[in-house]
């Protein structure tokens, strides 16, 4: 078990930041509304994505750079794009998890504090962890999280499944003719397992777990580490589908539009259909599943942001440091909690718009980074699964232009 972790690295950060509301509200929704087909959806979704979430640490394993050094070596408009898609959505994304992960605890513990005192809270504790332990301290962290994660999923989805009964209530399948149910795929796929920023942070996270050996021997590691990490996400937003479907479909039961009102409920729903005694397994679950999401967000993006900064500004080192974007990244969060949770279902779909639009063009340069290399990281399979990849985004977003302005 030892060595298996010891193998283990950046893959669980990814998984860190990929397992959260995609995967705790949009896929447990998605087995509400539509049952076990949307299994199928999502590893899709999964598979059409792998080139480019697999680029991020192959490229730098292969490299020894980044995906942003090689945004910036190719001319300002693909720097500018990652500024522009980074500094867009930062506060927004940051303060919805947070969000989330302070209403699971609010209800498990039965807090009467605002939520934004809470997520307060768990922004400084987060922050001081990141600053105290640094990403070694992160990385040790989340590989227990995530196994913690995936044992408790499973344990719940093995107990729903032995208690399983079917609806009773007559359901509509899934339909193209539906623009409600379009637009759900739409959204559910295109943060499946999740925005392809993750590629860059990715990138970054292999960089800073680079340890000694030989070359091939490192470059094995990574594509090992990935592999565990990316399909790991997979098999738990497909755990996700199938609790939804088979607790909450035909049930009767309305979910909760608000993503912070849904992690609770969600909680509650689950323990009155297994029973009480798996509240824990599932307070446990939910909780790690928003926090892992929280911590490895709140590091990514004063680590991504600092690198950047450094290559377009390198002589002014004082607006790189970590530590500094770590903190304009909380302010920036607890902004937005303090002054726009109101408005917060509107920044969430500004900032799921805003990625899911740039997704395509994301890929492409992504895509593009890898070609220039002169060792190959796709197979042949992979280089055909990008361009369908590629094809895939694009055709969704024009879709999804078309069906909601035009």
């Amino acid at each position: 078990m030892k060595q298996f972790l010891a193998r283990l690295g950046p893959g669980l950060l990814y998984a860190g930041a990929a397992v959260g509301v995609s995967h705790l509200v949009q896929s447990t929704r998605a087995g509400a509304a539509y049952g076990f087909s949307m299994i199928a959806v999502v590893i899709l979704a999964n598979v059409l994505k792998l080139p480019f979430f697999k680029a991020g640490p192959l490229y730098a394993a292969h490299s020894g750079k980044s995906l942003l050094e090689s945004f910036h070596q190719e001319g300002k408009a693909a720097i500018l794009l990652f500024y522009g898609i980074t500094l867009s959505t930062m506060f927004a994304v940051q303060a919805v998890v947070t969000l989330i992960t302070a209403s699971v605890l609010a209800y498990i513990f039965n807090l009467n504090f605002p939520l934004w005192v809470i997520a307060a809270a768990i922004l400084s504790i987060c922050g001081a962890l990141l600053l105290i332990g640094h990403y070694q301290w992160l990385n040790n962290t989340m590989k227990w999280v995530i196994i913690l994660l995936a044992v408790t999923s499973v344990i719940t989805l093995l107990a729903a499944m032995a208690q399983y009964s079917p609806p009773s209530e007559t359901l509509l399948p899934f339909s193209f003719l539906d623009q409600t149910d379009v637009f759900f795929l739409i959204a559910l796929v295109g943060w499946m397992p999740a925005p392809l920023d993750i590629a860059l942070w990715h990138s970054e996270w292999t960089l800073a777990d680079k340890g000694k050996g030989e070359a091939q021997q490192q470059i094995r590691r990574t594509d090992f580490d990935f592999k565990v990490g990316y399909w790991g996400t997979t098999f738990l937003a497909a755990t996700f589908v199938a609790l939804g479907a088979i607790m909450l479909r035909g049930r009767g039961i309305e979910l909760p539009n608000s993503g912070a009102a849904f992690a609770g409920e969600v909680i509650g729903m689950y323990t009155k259909t297994i029973g009480s005694w798996a509240f824990v397994l599932i307070a446990i679950a939910a909780f790690t599943t928003m926090f892992s999401t929280t911590l490895t967000v709140l590091d990514a993006y004063p680590r991504v942001l600092g690198k950047a900064i450094s290559l377009s500004f390198p002589k002014q080192k004082w607006l790189s440091h970590y530590s500094l974007w770590l903190l304009i990244t909380i302010m920036g969060a607890l902004f937005v909690l303090i002054f726009q949770l109101d408005n917060m279902k509107q920044l969430v779909d500004f900032a799921t718009t805003i990625s899911f639009l740039t997704a395509p063009i994301l890929a492409s340069m992504i895509y593009y980074a890898v070609k220039k290399l002169k060792q190959p990281i796709f197979s042949k399979f992979e280089n055909g699964l990008a361009w369908a990849g590629i094809i895939f985004l694009y055709f969704f977003s024009f879709y999804y232009l078309w069906e909601k302005y035009l």
